[in-house]
């Protein structure tokens, strides 16, 4: 029984060394990864905007940063993390700080005007659209909002979410999902490296028990009392 208890306890200590590899590889991808995620947004130069009191701010206003980030977390539903908006650190290589300034460009695109102009009068579906310049509001419509095939929504759908804008938010997107990938990593290399510590502790008890049980002397069982028969009175 000893031995045995010995050999399990070796097997589970080797299976928790194994999960300590585990977990220091995934780390080290990990790190690979934040590295190279820092260096990308270091060469793109992109940072968040504070004020003096460490709130974020768009074009000098708390107001309009604040309408960035309900876009965010009310409209797309994204928890923002304090922690990951550092006034410290402004560039932006953190998921919460991605999808800020996603959010940034796309409340600018929601919320901003385009010029259509006309040459000749149009009409559409029973409404007439003299020829003139016209400013039409984006009005918080995303593209596929538009009427394309309405004389002013059609062109403006196309000025106010330019290629650029989709592009930008695009690569915004790939950003934040990294980002928040990474982290999911760390945590996974963190569960790894924890399972494999409990594993060795476990298999150094049980090999410690059972050397434990093995240095105990056996208890020697006692002689039985022998009985001696008295004599017979004649």
């Amino acid at each position: 029984m000893t031995a045995r208890l010995k050999a399990l306890g070796v097997v589970l200590a080797v299976i928790g060394l194994g999960f300590i590899g585990v977990g220091a590889f995934a780390y080290t991808q990990v790190a690979a990864g934040q590295h190279s995620l820092e260096k990308f947004s270091e060469a793109q130069n992109v940072t968040l905007t504070y004020n003096e009191d460490g709130q974020l701010i768009d074009r000098g206003e708390t107001a309009a940063a604040q309408g960035i980030i309900d876009l965010v977390e009310n409209d797309w539903g994204y928890d923002l993390k304090a922690s990951e908006l550092d006034p410290n650190d402004p560039l932006v290589n953190t998921g919460s700080e991605y999808m800020y300034q996603m959010g940034l460009v796309a409340y600018h695109t929601l919320h901003g005007t385009t010029t259509v102009t006309l040459d000749e009068p149009v009409e559409y579906n029973g409404e007439t659209f003299d020829a003139g310049t016209y400013e039409v509001a984006t009005d918080g419509k995303y593209w596929a909002d538009f009427d394309r095939m309405h004389p002013l929504e059609g062109p403006a759908r196309a000025e106010a979410w330019t290629a650029t804008a989709h592009a930008l938010i695009g690569e915004l997107g790939v950003g934040s999902v990294t980002a928040n990938v990474l982290t999911m990593g760390l945590g996974v290399a963190a569960i790894a490296a924890g399972l494999g510590a409990t594993l060795i502790i476990a298999g150094g008890g049980l090999i410690w028990a059972a050397a434990g049980d093995r240095r105990k002397p056996a208890l020697k069982e006692a002689p039985a009392i022998e009985s001696i028969d008295e004599p017979v009175n004649a």
